[in-house]
């Protein structure tokens, strides 16, 4: 709850408790009734205008909680505060380790929601303000895993991460070592084993007491982390995937150590034949796993690239000004304010406003651009970007988290860790996958066994139990999703496009609408003077000059506009001697004696100017999608202006791709009609929605949502935000800064309409991966289980050695990695 408490003494305590579902007077006196009447409460003052009740309580006979409790109880609601914390999670290897963890941290009272990325080892918890890290960790800690916790306000998040990457340095080594050991014993071990008499020695009780020696080390010497692992799932009534490769090498490894000390227990054996051992398969299934987790970890490494590269774009240290000297600093020491030199080469340590010195800047990990922006006094830079030509002297104005850099890394780091929602079905399998895999493989030696008692008969129903258990893979099930999401949304930042997760990037695959508003997506948001018409016969510059001067005196975007224009002509601006601005009409003042009108008809008309020799005029311009302005000098008609918002130089480009995509693609404006129109028939957008207002944007969506469409809404991320949250997918447009908090699912950094192919093309380029990678996943499992069952055997004598299926199980996992990081070669 967000609650403020104060202790005036150790006898009574306040409490600002906020309340919601008050309607009237009457329910402030059923709250305060409700209050006064719990135990303990000295004073209760509610207010309706703040929708908060001031408590006055003795902190040992009640407390908050029994307040609230009150309130509720009273048919009011008192609203939590939630924040989201972010924990890093040493240990997971599979789905199952994942809901592990999730089931756990949802268990801790308080916590309303929580998220696992296997991919990035971090859990994202959705918590009241009575929760503690500490019960996350303890949490996590009880249920086998590793919690790693931010350990300072500065830096916390960049320490976690360092763990985390430690972590998985630590575990690659691990694997490695593990690796090389078992198959340095299992090479020799496979040809001894698998020589078929060849070598006679093997079949002596030599040559398989050395087969014993060389399996066993690698069973309790490498292979010991699965059984470490199985253990610790046993112990909280679990089962993953180590579950299956501890039960099925140890069933391997018992049977052949059994039939190699007593042999006499096979009493159906042939006589003078031994038992058959199973030692290799062992020692092979618990190396190729090895290998397979190798492989595995050096590939998820990959996963995280791109925000690896963002992260190291930020420079260490900073060279600040300390009046006239120069400091070298850390970054983590620089404040709002302070002054820093920036010279050719270095990357720019902060976001902030250049105060001195001009450049061109490479902004292209924030755009996607590759050219660069020029940089003049005034101009705003961001951390990260590299500083090309020229010194800059920057104000600092945001560190830390609140930068550019520090913001888009959040939101790639949480997509990262969000879950599509075709992720559902293989979430719902791997959560029933190995007890159902341990229900086959039972029913498969106990079924073979059956079928034939005979000692071979026995060694046939165990080989296939140790391949039913070791060719199945929860890991490809819970690798298809996140690490194709991890891949697709890390690419998407370094083209300058932010998918805020999973599900929109699901959602951008299947959009075949496209609503755009104009300003500022279809043009470039900023008006220009575009035509002068003189009828006054002074000329066109000199009308220019006379009308530009009394603009110049103000603020309005046209205005500016029409000051720019006449300042690129070189006109001189003349004095002016009086100023009045009408607001929503135009202005007037008098210059060089003369009083000057500019504004609509309607403006000039009213102080008795007849504008007929212009109306026809005036209305070919606004056909042409400009805005004509009136000029009367002392009430003579004198001419006109025009200024237009230009079309985008990238719209017609990037509208021709949405349409070679099938994709459809509509205007929604509040413009005029005629403005809009004019500007339609030169993309050639055929369906165009003038003068509609932002609150009924939404309103157009939800009926082409109606409509059975899937729709994406593109504007600025602020005046359009109830259409951008109403549609399927909303996309914002904006600069680096300002999207990266922007309220959308999609945002195009590079400020532009230019990414929006991109990104929709990259939506689908990541559901094809996510779609090829849980196919190939059920398709391996659904296929290789029969097999490794023997259930085709006696019709086609197919079966798999457990060599065989281990080697096919580790590559499972690896080839889901390696399809996923095709999507690292994604282009514009």
């Amino acid at each position: 709850m967000n609650m403020t408490t104060t202790e005036p003494h150790s006898a009574e305590a306040s409490i600002s408790l906020p309340i919601e579902g008050m309607t009237c007077a009457s329910c402030v006196g059923r709250v305060e009734e409700a209050l006064t009447a719990t135990d303990g409460v000295q004073d209760a003052q509610v207010s309706y205008a703040l929708g908060r009740a001031t408590v006055t309580y003795d902190p040992s006979r009640t407390s908050p909680k029994l307040l609230a409790d009150a309130v509720v109880d009273a048919g009011y609601e008192v609203p939590t505060a939630e924040s989201t914390i972010e924990i890093g999670v040493i240990g997971m290897t599979c789905a199952a380790c994942v809901r592990r963890v999730d089931k756990a941290l949802r268990a801790v009272e308080g916590v309303r929601d929580a998220n696992v990325n296997l991919v990035t080892h971090r859990a994202t918890v959705t918590v009241t303000p009575s929760v503690t890290l500490d019960a996350l960790a303890a949490a996590i800690e009880k249920a086998g895993y590793e919690a790693v916790l931010d350990d300072a306000a500065n830096n916390g998040e960049d320490a976690r991460a360092r763990a985390l990457e430690e972590a998985d340095d630590r575990e690659h080594r691990s694997l490695k070592r593990g690796f090389v050991v078992a198959a340095a014993l299992t090479v020799p071990l496979l040809v001894v084993a698998m020589s078929h008499g060849l070598m006679a020695w093997t079949e002596t009780p030599f040559g398989r007491w050395l087969q014993f020696a060389l399996a066993t080390p690698v069973v309790f010497g490498p292979g010991r982390r699965f059984f470490r692992l199985a253990w610790a799932a046993a112990k909280h009534r679990a089962a993953d995937m180590n579950t299956l490769i501890a039960i099925g090498t140890a069933a391997a490894w018992t049977y052949s150590t059994v039939a190699l000390v007593a042999p006499g227990l096979f009493p159906h054996a042939a006589h003078g034949r031994m038992p058959h051992l199973y030692f290799e398969a062992a020692a092979a299934v618990l190396t190729f796993v090895l290998l397979g987790k190798t492989l595995e970890t050096r590939a998820k490494k990959r996963l995280a690239d791109a925000v690896r590269g963002l992260v190291a774009l930020q420079p260490k240290t900073a060279h600040r000004l300390r009046g006239s000297a120069e400091e070298e600093v850390p970054i983590a020491a620089l404040a709002k304010g302070d002054l820093v030199v920036v010279r050719p080469g270095e990357r720019i340590p902060a976001d902030g406003d250049v105060l001195r010195g001009t450049s061109a800047v490479d902004e292209s990990m924030l755009t996607g651009e590759s050219l660069p922006v020029d940089k003049a006094p005034s101009a705003r830079v961001y951390g990260g970007t590299l500083n090309q030509s020229g010194a800059l002297t920057v104000q600092v104005s945001t560190t830390g988290k609140g930068s550019a850099l520090a913001r888009i890394i959040e939101a790639v780091e949480h997509a990262q860790g969000s879950k599509a929602p075709i992720a559902r079905l293989a979430d719902t399998v791997s959560g029933i996958f190995v007890p159902i895999v341990l229900g086959i493989a039972t029913i498969t030696l106990v079924a073979w066994t059956l079928l034939d008692p005979t000692a071979d008969g026995i060694a046939a129903a165990v080989e296939r139990f140790v391949a039913v258990l070791v060719i199945a893979c929860p890991c490809a099930l819970g690798l298809a999703t996140p690490a194709a999401v991890a891949v697709g949304t890390g690419r998407g930042a370094e083209l300058g496009v932010l998918v805020k997760g999973g599900a929109a990037l699901e959602a951008a695959s299947r959009v075949n609408l496209v609503l755009l508003d104009k300003t500022g997506t279809l043009t470039i948001g900023k008006p220009t003077l575009t035509d002068v018409v003189d009828r006054s016969g002074m000329g066109e510059n000199a009308l220019l000059a006379l009308v530009a001067s009394l603009e110049n005196l103000s603020e309005h975007p046209v205005a500016r506009a029409v000051a720019a224009g006449a300042a690129a002509r070189g006109l001189p601006l003349i004095e002016v001697e009086t100023f009045e601005s009408v607001a929503g009409h135009g202005i007037e003042g008098r210059v060089r004696g003369s009083l000057v009108r500019v504004g609509t008809g309607d403006f000039l008309r009213q102080a008795g100017t007849d504008t007929t020799d212009l109306d026809e005029e005036a209305a070919r311009l606004a056909e042409r999608g400009r805005t004509p302005f009136f000029v009367a000098i002392d009430t003579e008609l004198s001419g006109l202006i025009a200024v237009a918002d230009p079309v985008s130089p990238a719209a017609k480009a990037a509208l021709g791709e949405l349409r070679s995509m099938g994709v459809e693609v509509a205007m929604v404006t509040g413009d005029r009609a005629e403005t809009a129109r004019a500007i339609g028939r030169e993309l050639g957008i055929a369906e165009v929605i003038a003068e509609v207002k932002p609150e009924d944007k939404a309103r157009v969506v939800a009926e082409k949502r109606a409509e059975g469409r899937v729709v994406a809404m593109v504007g600025d991320g602020v005046n359009d935000a109830p259409a951008l949250a109403g549609a399927h997918v909303g996309i914002a447009i904006g600069s680096g800064a300002d999207v990266a908090v922007a309220a959308a699912d999609v945002a195009l950094m590079g400020g532009g309409i230019g990414g929006l192919p991109t990104a929709l093309r990259l939506g689908r380029a990541t559901l094809r991966t996510i779609r090829q990678n849980l196919f190939w996943a059920f398709i391996y499992n659904v296929v290789g289980l029969p097999i490794a069952a023997g259930l085709f055997y006696p019709w086609t004598g197919w079966q798999l050695s457990p060599v065989v299926a281990s080697a096919a199980m580790s590559l499972s996992s690896v080839s889901v990695l390696a399809n996923s990081l095709r999507l690292r070669r994604f282009s514009k």
